[in-house]
């Protein structure tokens, strides 16, 4: 069993060459007696390479390490009331300052578990509010954490030699990189010297001192930008809330289980304790990094290369979740992580962390993205759920005591599990939310149609809609030989309009369809289809809004003369736009139904398809901006209805 995930050269910088040099340090000179930091003298011990005047990280540590130890002892003899009173208007900038209040009692705490928590969300939270900071002078903020800290924006700012100290702790494969090491969990509890935090800490309100001084000369304001929220937490939620039940037979297989390292047991017992008393942030800070941890030790060993479970040296990247969940090794094999944990647990996965539309919990948290107070209990829920399967499902011996039970339901949930944020899975949530729309359309109150209509337009949009039907027909006859998936063999004159549709269509979007590791033309056709889809809502709900504000104001006897004439275009060309929409609704389904053959077409039949699904995305267009209640245009919709039909059939005939 490893007992360190710390490369030797990881260990050295972070566990041994801040205590080679044993010096006592007056804490005066590094903070006054009017409680500023006194950066001339962090500053001073970072040492440069003499050959071209880069950092030389290992050295600044080693010197760094006595001052670190006189603020950790500072900070540990200071009464919690003189530590607020002297560092809270400092903390301000962060837009955490509950974070930096509480830290003091940590510190105390001695607790290497709750150090190490408070160390992770410093982290992020100091990202953000540097991004911040750097939004002030720069337009777009580094993605990467070591690219904000050498950028010349902040530098400007808060000085090249403070951020250079910055660059010692955080932010480089080559220096102590303590949040890299803790959020990817790479680091155990007793690994992190308690002294890191403590120097962060004081780091933090000697930048917000600085940055007093500037907005102070410049006039300049800071902003600070919104949090993510998660708006639809509770219908995300995948698990039933875990109750004590779970959670106790969970702690009582952490040191049975393969997936948890001996010496991260304690992160998995406080991960666990946090979810119980409510601290949901606490929860999914800490169980995050383990469970990558648990998943690099499976994709360490399911692939044979049991040396990438420790942090690999400055010119190698770390393996972490995206590795872990690619398709693919380096080297092009493949990636049996997949196998091993079977399709569901890697959509789950795949939703959790990666996809642009779900959560992605931990880029958001890592990131200091996410209001550490409105962390949602159901997204906690889901990952200390997903985490128990897993631990379950990696015993090292076979359980069946009753106790163990409790979880079968949770593993059952993962086994049926199907995507609900990749583009496949958003793409059939919004057919099926377009189909209940257009069922709506049965149930729109309609005038006697005597009253509304004379006999010429009832002769007119008999013979239209005759046309259009009779090129549906021949559509649906055509994908019925093909033996196409969800055409009925009833009256295809009639099957569009029918029930039948409705319940088919539904039936055929709700199946579990495979998302994983799509190629690249799926992924754009999916992206256009989702674009239809949403300009097909668009106008099913502009029919919708429009017919029962019109048939209100010919009850109230309130239409005016071109409002009532606009009425009758209306009720004349919603059989016509009911069959337009409702086919290309059925073309979407066929095409996701159909979304792997993507790849075996050839570049240029490729691009002919999409030509021809980005003219029924100009078609949906420009359809719903005719029938806004703005605009009226139904004539025009019902010629664009009539030409798309006929482009759709002469292209699925192969003639365009």
């Amino acid at each position: 069993m490893l007992s360190t995930c710390l490369s030797p050269g990881v260990f050295n910088m972070v566990c041994e060459l801040g205590f080679e040099i044993q010096d006592n340090i007056d804490i005066l000179n590094i903070v006054s007696k009017d409680n500023k930091v006194c950066w001339d003298t962090i500053c001073d011990k970072v040492c440069h390479l003499s050959s071209d005047q880069r950092l030389d990280y290992a050295e600044s540590v080693r010197q760094l390490g006595p001052l670190c130890e006189a603020v950790h002892s500072y900070f540990l003899s200071m009464p919690n009331e003189k530590y607020e009173e002297a560092f809270t208007v400092f903390f301000q900038w962060t837009n955490n300052s509950k974070l930096f209040h509480s830290a003091l009692p940590v510190l105390k705490s001695l607790d290497g578990t709750n150090i190490s928590l408070l160390l992770m969300k410093i982290t992020s939270c100091l990202e953000r509010a540097l991004g911040d900071v750097y939004l002030m002078v720069g337009k777009e903020c580094p993605f990467l954490l070591r690219d904000l800290l050498a950028s010349e924006e902040l530098a400007t700012v808060f000085t090249t030699p403070v951020m250079n100290v910055l660059r010692i702790f955080l932010g480089s494969p080559e220096s102590l990189n303590l949040r890299n090491i803790l959020w990817h969990g790479f680091a155990s509890p007793h690994e992190i010297p308690h002294k890191y935090c403590s120097v962060l800490l004081l780091m933090t309100a000697g930048l917000g001192q600085i940055l007093q001084d500037h907005l102070s000369n410049t006039g300049a304001s800071l902003f600070h930008r919104p949090y993510v929220a998660f708006h639809n937490a509770e219908e995300m939620q995948v698990f039933p809330e875990l109750g004590e039940d779970v959670l106790s037979v969970s702690e009582s297989l952490l040191e049975e289980s393969r997936l948890v390292l001996a010496n991260m047991v304690p992160f998995w017992k406080e991960g666990i304790a946090a979810f119980r008393q409510g601290r949901y942030a606490d929860s999914a800070v800490l169980i995050l990094p383990q469970l990558e941890t648990g998943l690099r030790l499976i994709f360490t060993t399911t692939n044979n290369c049991p040396n990438r479970m420790l942090t690999a040296e400055s010119n190698i990247l770390y393996t972490t979740f995206d590795e872990i969940l690619a398709k693919e090794l380096n080297d092009s094999s493949n990636n049996n992580v997949p196998k091993t944990l079977g399709e569901s647990a890697m959509e789950f996965l795949w939703d959790f962390l990666n996809h642009q539309d779900g959560p992605r919990v931990r880029d958001h948290l890592s990131h200091g993205e996410i209001q550490l107070s409105e962390f949602p209990k159901q997204i906690a829920n889901d990952l200390l759920g997903f985490s128990i399967v897993l631990i379950y499902r990696h015993l090292m011996v076979d359980h069946t005591s009753k106790e163990i039970g409790v979880l079968h339901s949770l593993i059952d949930i993962i086994d049926l599990y199907k995507s609900r944020f990749h583009p496949i899975a958003l793409l059939q949530k919004q057919v099926l939310e377009c189909i209940d729309s257009l069922q709506k359309w049965c149930l729109l109150p309609v005038p006697p149609i005597d009253d509304m209509n004379d006999k010429k337009e009832l002769d007119e949009e008999k013979d239209v809609s005759t046309a259009v039907n009779s090129e549906i027909v021949q559509i649906l006859s055509l994908f019925h030989r093909q033996g196409v998936i969800g055409i009925s063999t009833d009256d295809l004159d009639t099957w569009l309009q029918t029930e039948k549709w409705f319940s088919s269509a539904k039936e055929l979007s709700s199946q579990k369809m495979s998302s994983l590791y799509c190629h690249r033309w799926v992924i754009e056709v999916m992206s256009i289809l989702r674009k239809v889809t949403t300009q097909c809502l668009l106008v099913s709900t502009n029919i919708i809004s429009i017919s029962q504000l019109r048939y209100d104001q010919w009850i109230n006897k309130t239409l005016r003369s071109r409002q009532r004439q606009n009425y009758r275009k209306l009720l004349s060309s919603i059989k016509v736009l009911s069959c337009g929409v409702r086919l290309i609704l059925t073309l979407i389904v066929i095409s996701f139904h159909n979304i792997h053959n993507i790849p075996k077409r050839t570049p240029i039949e490729y691009q002919k398809y999409l030509k021809y699904l980005k003219s029924i995305l100009k078609y949906a267009e420009n359809v719903s901006i005719y029938t806004n209640q703005d605009n009226n245009k139904w004539s025009e919709a019902i010629q664009l209805t009539s030409r798309i039909i006929l482009k759709v059939r002469l292209f699925n005939e192969g003639q365009i």
